[in-house]
């Protein structure tokens, strides 16, 4: 179980100019019709139920109808360039049918739910205030995991897509206990899981901040598991902290996994995971070279959380380098390579 409890309010760290450069070679950067401060312009909220009548956490916001036109269409707006690389002509069909409110986490988040009208189909997408830890997070998924992430930014606004899926916490409580076939399935993924956060550092992956998508196959489901919170990108000091498999919330999965695989096979699995992660910098290499030659000299934890990192990671590397490291960039880039046991930046 982790005992490091994270940092209840976690700085917030600018976008440094380096950075947006980068993003915006990449098409990251767009100018939005609205800015997150304008959400926070609501008259009145009502919590939203769950089952079981639960608090989720989140409220519907009313805005006064003067407000509302303008917001409701510039979310249309910004569907259309997150989704359609900024076709208007789907405006036509798009209704805003709700937006939601997150009253816990970093990021306090609004999500917001958009329906065709053509097909009564609907879909989510969030706005958030940018954060660079956050960016880097979001790129390193892009990056260095099977999922490519679609975001935009604009000064202190973030816009992410929504990642479809069981939230993790729901899955296992529902969904875990399936038949033997399926349950090997699931633990092989947690473990690829587990080793793609650790090797590129991405903390806090208790099961209510991961989904689970389930693809039918020819016999039983295939299963990915995706993260959906990536304010704790290399922000935290405890080695721990990185390894989904400490946190007492997917204990269950855990417990399945030792009760029906073995060592051999978690090794395995781990090894087939690096060679994945290895392969997709191979293919990105110049992205990657970029990214990391920012991320080096980049701000976005404290000094002690950095060199609590970099006494941990060197107890377990034995590199002297990590306790040597300044910046969380440069601790990341050098356990990644101990992980993979090669080169992440390619500096010829």
């Amino acid at each position: 179980m982790l005992g490091n409890i994270p940092s209840r309010k976690k700085i917030r760290y600018p976008i440094g100019e380096r950075l947006l450069a980068y993003l915006s070679y990449y098409n990251r950067i767009s100018k939005l019709p609205l800015q997150y401060s304008d959400l926070l312009r609501y008259e009145a909220t009502i919590p939203v139920m769950g089952q079981n009548d639960k608090d989720t956490g989140w409220e519907s916001a009313f805005y006064h109808e003067s407000a509302q036109t303008e917001i409701y269409n510039g979310l249309k707006l910004i569907y259309a360039l997150l989704k359609t690389g900024g076709d208007i002509s789907v405006m036509d069909h798009l209704t805003i049918a709700r937006i939601d409110f997150c009253t816990f986490g970093n990021s306090k988040p609004f999500r917001i739910r958009i329906i065709n009208r053509l097909n009564d189909n609907y879909d989510h997408f969030y706005v958030k205030i940018s954060d660079a830890s956050r960016v880097y997070g979001l790129e390193l998924e892009s990056l260095l995991s099977p999922n490519f992430f679609y975001y935009l930014i604009d000064g202190e606004t973030l816009i992410e897509e929504h990642i479809a899926g069981i939230p993790g916490d729901d899955f296992i409580t529902r969904r875990l206990h399936t038949d033997l076939f399926n349950q090997i399935r699931i633990i092989k993924e947690f473990v690829k899981f587990n080793e793609r956060c650790f090797a590129r550092l991405l903390g806090d992956m208790r099961s209510y901040n991961y989904v689970v998508d389930i693809t039918p196959d020819i016999e039983g489901n295939q299963y990915r598991m995706r993260a959906i919170d990536f304010d704790q990108q290399t922000f935290e000091g405890s080695k721990r902290f990185y390894q989904p498999q400490y946190f007492k919330e997917n204990n269950p999965i855990i417990t399945l996994g030792i009760n029906n695989i073995g060592p051999e096979s978690v090794k395995q699995y781990q090894l087939e995971e690096r060679s994945l992660i290895s392969e997709r910098i191979r293919t990105e290499q110049d992205r990657v070279n970029s990214l990391f030659r920012i991320f080096r000299m980049d701000e976005i934890s404290t000094k002690d959380k950095t060199r609590q990192l970099g006494n941990e990671l060197f107890q377990l590397h034995g590199d002297v380098a990590f306790k040597q490291a300044v910046t969380m960039g440069e601790i990341t880039q050098l356990h990644l390579e101990k992980i993979l046991n090669k080169p992440v930046i390619n500096w010829q």
